[in-house]
């Protein structure tokens, strides 16, 4: 390949990773001041009437929300992988007759791996996963967002609440597929480079949730995905944490003090492989006792972590390195 050709596909992949990072950190704001704008100047009628029909469709974000595979598999989706790169590696099959709650572990700092796999098909998940459509889970402050919300759930975006993942888990005849990053926006404070730590021993929502609508589990595991970004110094118990987690109980979401190459907000070129892995049938058991509940969560870490020890030397990990539960 040329050299010249080589420079313009690199630059297009960091076009396509910086306008992500922008859409994901600045388009809600630009958003909601376009909309302000439009109510004080001579578009408010046009602004109002989207608001009134913003009214009528407040409850998409928690009943599906509302896909476009046009989005989805726009050619800027693929510069995005190729950057990293990122790919998608299926370990067992998945009958599209019955729903799946996937845990997609670790969180990261921005969830690159789970939008990339999940929410574009530029690692080909309709075609490795056929039948299945995959939804993932963001914090519902989001979908509160004019104009933003209406772009996030092109890609497959839906709330996080609970009514939003039994309605995609209940779904009658089966291929719904609910993402959930299982640690949360506070294992986003974790995520550096080297780092292995997972939120989770005290995670059982998403467990109950799965057996009260049948629901089969899917551990996931996304190698890579901490070594995008680097961290300033934040210690559990430091006044950077302390500040982190207060600000993170009143706002909802995390603010990880990041940078990526060139001490910018561009993330390292490091290769992200996401693994899924088997499902874990669940009976349904619409009021699970907390025995119940305990158990199958027990096994589910015993299944995410045989997932991680059976795939981490592919990816670079040593073998005396483990999974840090927190």
């Amino acid at each position: 390949m040329p050299a010249s050709c080589s420079r313009f596909r690199r630059c297009l992949q960091v076009f396509a990773v910086l306008q992500w990072v922008f859409s994901f950190l600045v388009l809600a704001q630009v958003c909601l001041a376009v909309l302000l704008l439009a109510l004080l100047g001579p578009a408010w009628t046009l602004a109002v009437l989207y608001l009134v029909w913003l009214y009528g469709d407040r409850g998409t974000p928690q009943a599906g929300g509302r896909r476009s595979a046009w989005v989805r598999n726009w050619a800027v989706w693929r510069h995005f992988r190729d950057y990293f790169p990122i790919s998608l590696v299926k370990t067992a099959e998945l009958d599209p007759s019955h729903n799946y709650l996937f845990g997609f572990h670790p969180h990261g700092v921005l969830v690159i791996g789970a939008f990339s796999n999940f929410c574009t098909e530029a690692t080909g998940f309709s075609r490795t996963f056929p039948g299945l459509c995959p939804h993932l889970l963001m914090l519902p402050c989001w979908f509160h967002l004019p104009l933003f919300r209406d772009y996030i759930m092109c890609s497959g975006l839906v709330s996080s609440a609970k009514a939003s993942a039994a309605h995609l888990l209940s779904r009658p005849g089966g291929g719904q597929v609910a993402v959930l990053a299982v640690g949360g926006p506070l294992e986003a404070l974790e995520a550096k480079p080297g780092a292995l730590s997972l939120r989770i021993r005290n995670q059982k929502g998403f467990v109950k949730l799965a057996l009260e609508h049948g629901a089969s589990l899917v551990p996931v595991f996304s190698f890579g995905e901490n070594e995008l970004f680097q961290q300033f110094p934040n210690p559990p118990g430091s006044w950077v944490r302390r500040a982190q987690e207060a600000l993170q109980r009143v706002l909802s979401v995390a603010l990880p003090l990041f940078h990526g190459r060139l001490g910018l907000l561009l993330p390292f070129r490091t290769p992200v492989c996401t693994v899924v892995g088997a499902p874990i049938p669940v009976p349904r058991t619409p009021r699970p006792s907390r025995a119940q509940v305990d158990a199958l969560h027990a096994l589910y870490v015993e299944r995410l972590t045989g997932l991680f020890e059976e795939h981490k030397g592919r990816y670079g990990i040593p073998a005396d390195r483990h999974l840090v539960l927190t």
